[in-house]
């Protein structure tokens, strides 16, 4: 049923019912004027028969037959309608005339009230009269029904108005509200034409004058907005599962290819001499560990591109970093690791991925900032510059050469000799960029090495809380010779230092 016919269905059952709930608060209220107006009319009569009721007692005292007809005919034309009685105070009647009980018994005593008779009832007033040394009595009466006639014609007139009301309400209400609806029905049509490929855009919000109508829109259009927010995180999870099976099975192949190369040989050659069964089993631990590494690496960049910004909060860089060292030393303990790590430097971030990028940095130093038959010392350094948080990582290492600083964050990026699987520091840009910081890649400036630069603003009032866009570092393609520094993540800075070889 439509909105404007249940309206209008309303309005026909809700007016009528107004209507006779007024009445029945009305006519008591009606009812009682009328007894009181006619109770005021007795009164007037009474005050109008008054000086004609005495001469005619005068009369009859002093046996004046003339003077007392003259008085009668007074009081007749003064009573009108009222039914009127006179009568001395032996109870001779000296005149009765009107509508009035049929028998001589009236109320004595000053005032009114109603006199009930076979079924009759008179509304009647008593006044005392004294005239000319005599008393007597006058009453003025009315017939009591009188009220409860024009009530009951109040009440035919209310029913009346309330069987015209029901359908006039009906249609007034049907009209009004197809108009108020209209808005709503045109609003009803252009969500029904909607096309879930061209997105919220074409849903125009146009304001119409009708606060629930607009809200009403404003609603749908806030809902495409979030639904096309949400097919497009699901076509970018859709991508980034693509592009994850695509890397994985293209940088797979060889391990699995040499795992198993090595296991057909183990498996042809039973018999194999142990020092060359032992450096096919260290070639099979490698391929593996590659492997696992790939895959792990391949999901942390996958995760780095799906973030929500509801795993951001507060993070004290510090004490992330003071527990990254000591994990990573406790990892290779034949490295060096030293760290100064002043408190205060509060950033908004994700905890998980923030460590995610602290493990590569020390990782990517422990493995590469030795020299031969030295071991890697890794100096780590939290300092805060203004409103960002610079921590610094240097080692001790052959360094990247100036022309591949800006690859070395490129994914699959590695030397020939890297036992990783070449998305360490592709990790740690991605995660710079995603809060909306940098990665530096440099020559250390006290002396042979490498250092990797992490900028981070500090959070404050002004720290914009949504994540950066696009976030592509598993999906876009990145050929060799991509400069790093265009994306705006990161970027390499040159530095008096020794250039490694």
């Amino acid at each position: 049923m439509k909105l404007s016919t249940r309206i209008a269905l309303g309005a026909a059952l809700l007016v009528p019912l107004l209507v006779a709930a007024a009445a029945a608060l009305l006519l008591p209220l009606v009812d009682t004027d009328l007894h009181r107006r006619q109770d005021a009319r007795l009164n007037d009569r009474a005050a109008a028969l008054l000086p004609a009721s005495r001469a005619l007692l005068t009369a009859d005292t002093k046996g004046r037959p003339k003077a007392e007809q003259n008085q009668q005919r007074k009081v007749l034309d003064a009573a009108l309608d009222a039914g009127v009685r006179v009568a001395a105070a032996d109870g001779t009647v000296l005149l009765s005339a009107g509508s009035q009980p049929d028998d001589a018994q009236l109320p004595s005593g000053d005032g009114m009230v109603t006199v009930r008779r076979n079924g009759a009832a008179w509304r009647v007033l008593t006044v005392e009269l004294t005239g000319g040394g005599a008393t007597g009595t006058l009453w003025v009466l009315s017939p009591a029904d009188a009220p409860a006639d024009e009530l009951r014609a109040v009440r035919r007139r209310v029913l009346l108005v309330a069987l015209l009301s029901a359908p006039l309400s009906g249609l007034i209400a049907f009209a009004l509200a197809e108009r108020a609806t209209l808005p709503l029905r045109r609003l009803g049509r252009r969500a029904a034409a909607l096309d879930p490929r061209t997105g919220h855009a074409v849903f125009a919000h146009t304001r119409t004058g009708t606060a629930e109508v607009d809200e009403l829109s404003g609603a749908i259009a806030l809902l495409l907005s979030r639904y096309d927010e949400q097919a497009a995180r699901t076509a970018q999870a859709l991508d980034t599962a693509r592009s994850f099976s695509s890397a994985a099975s293209h940088e797979l192949r060889t391990p699995l290819m040499s795992l198993r190369t090595n296991l057909d040989v183990l498996s042809a050659h039973p018999d194999l001499p142990e020092e060359e069964r032992a450096e096919v089993l260290a070639e099979l631990q490698q391929d593996h560990a590659r492997a696992v590494d790939l895959l792990g690496a391949l999901s942390m960049l996958a995760r780095g591109d799906l973030v929500e910004v509801s795993a951001f909060g507060p993070v004290e860089l510090a004490e992330l970093v003071d527990a990254a060292v000591a994990e990573a030393a406790r990892r290779r303990p034949e490295a060096v690791f030293r760290h100064e790590l002043p408190p205060g430097a509060v950033v908004f971030g994700w905890d998980a991925g923030l460590r995610i990028m602290l493990d590569n940095l020390l990782a990517n130093a422990a493995v590469h900032g030795g020299t031969a038959g030295r071991p890697a010392e890794v100096d780590v350094r939290l300092r805060v510059d203004g409103g960002t948080a610079r921590l610094t990582v240097d080692d001790r290492g052959p360094g990247i050469p100036p022309a591949e600083r800006a690859a070395v964050f490129h994914r699959f990026h590695r030397r020939p000799d890297s036992p990783g699987s070449g998305l360490g520091l592709t990790l740690v840009a991605q995660q710079a960029a995603l809060h909306r910081g940098s990665a530096i890649a440099t020559a250390r400036p006290d002396g042979p090495g490498c250092r990797l630069e992490i900028r981070l603003p500090l959070l404050h009032d002004g720290t914009s809380r949504q994540l950066p866009a696009p976030r592509t570092w598993l999906t876009a393609p990145q050929p060799p010779d991509r400069d790093a520094s265009a994306d705006g993540f990161c970027r390499t800075v040159d530095q008096p230092g020794p250039d490694p070889a």
